[in-house]
């Protein structure tokens, strides 16, 4: 029966059902190779670019912390929550991570975020103290063009740099709705949009209002600064 169908089709049919079935089999060995060896290399590059970038700017906030004679610990643990940087004597946090910014936020630990753009010398104008700022001699980002990362900020959510709080929430509001992977945006805009969130909220007007928080007071007892890298994971209550 199934050979008497078989000849009754037309013989440029079977050629026709032959080639696409070779086909379709060339393009899912293709698909194959392709997610097997080619995107393993693309994000194994990706992923040297983000660690030289954190390394880099490791280096620099230890330069600027030790230099503007404050103590600071390394990876610091606030129960599951590990930040690059914590100034004990301040209670202020250091984090790259978005996320782990308004983790640690949502649990009244005071976070300074630093962007990929932002060079470890302006970490001074983020922490909620008074910083002598070193003699660093000409600026030669500035002068080179650099990327300001406040600026971009409030670019990115689109508001003039001179918004208040509330107007940097809403806008934020806004562009959360365009960017979240859930209403059809990408991780990448919408981890840029929660980054320039934090970064703009520190620097609008009345962000100090809107935190409700008490910062830390000035250091007067003129120790000696130190750097502890070996601070054993604490929880979020101090």
């Amino acid at each position: 029966m199934v050979v008497e169908l078989i000849s009754a089709v037309p013989p440029w049919i079977l050629v026709g059902i032959a080639l696409g079935g070779v086909a379709s089999a060339l393009a899912a060995l293709v698909f194959y190779l392709g997610n097997r060896f080619v995107a393993p290399s693309v994000a194994a590059a990706g992923d040297d670019r983000t660690a030289a970038g954190d390394e880099r700017r490791r280096r620099e906030i230890r330069e600027y912390l030790t230099a503007v004679d404050e103590r600071f610990r390394e990876d610091h643990a606030f129960g599951e929550v590990a930040v690059p940087f914590y100034l004990p004597e301040r209670e202020v946090a250091i984090t790259f991570d978005a996320h782990d910014y308004f983790r640690l936020e949502g649990e009244g630990v005071y976070t300074v975020l630093c962007e990929h753009e932002m060079p470890g010398r302006g970490l001074g104008r983020r922490l909620p103290f008074d910083v002598i700022e070193p003699d660093w001699g000409p600026d030669l980002s500035a002068e080179g063009g650099g990327r300001d990362p406040v600026a971009a900020a409030f670019a990115e959510l689109d508001v003039d740099r001179d918004a208040d709080a509330d107007e940097v929430k809403r806008a934020y509001r806004e562009r959360v709705k365009e960017t979240h992977p859930d209403q059809g945006g990408d991780e990448e805009s919408f981890r840029r949009v929660r980054e320039a969130y934090a970064t703009a909220r520190n620097h609008a007007g009345g962000a100090g209002e809107e935190s409700g928080r008490n910062r830390p007071a000035a250091r007067t007892d003129g120790t000696d600064p130190r750097t502890d890298r070996t601070d054993p994971p604490t929880g979020f209550g101090r």
